[in-house]
């Protein structure tokens, strides 16, 4: 899985007008780097972070734990090599049917508040990315109000 990976981050796009639809594996490493992203705008990425998304990614994607956490090193990868987010969010609205976007913004809800706290810059990061993705601010919230609730925050 990892080298299917290292290969996404290296391929360019390919066809005669440079775009390709986005394989199953490319829209899995956009979901783990947006998370890694929203996980890293508060200057803090912990253990318990990572260990949220290795579990979000498992439990979403239907993974075992050495390939969530390849899928895992492969966003922290792909975010590091990246200077914009937006070209995730595209293979993920391209990609997803739009109740996989609406879980994907629940997911990361569920990483901005992994270390208890909302950080401004985490909660502007996903209002940005449901925008992008084509989820409603009213699918956002009552995702943001799921994640509170499920982890018991008040």
């Amino acid at each position: 899985m990892f080298a299917r990976l290292k290969r996404l981050l290296t391929d360019q796009p390919s066809g005669a007008d440079g775009e390709r639809s986005h394989s199953f594996e490319e829209r899995q490493l956009a979901a783990a780097a947006l998370m890694v992203e929203a996980a890293r705008l508060d200057d803090e990425f912990d253990a318990e972070e990572r260990a949220r998304i290795e579990a979000l990614l498992r439990d979403h994607f239907a993974l075992n734990a050495t390939e969530a956490s390849e899928l895992l090193a492969a966003g922290e990868k792909a975010s590091d090599d990246s200077i914009e987010w937006q070209g995730f969010t595209r293979k993920i609205k391209d990609g997803f049917a739009p109740e996989e976007r609406v879980a994907l913004i629940e997911m990361l809800w569920e990483v901005a508040y992994a270390d208890g706290t909302l950080h401004d810059y985490e909660a502007s990061l996903i209002r940005r990315i449901t925008g992008l993705l084509y989820v409603s601010d009213r699918e956002s919230g009552e995702a943001r109000k799921r994640v509170v609730a499920r982890l018991g925050i008040t």
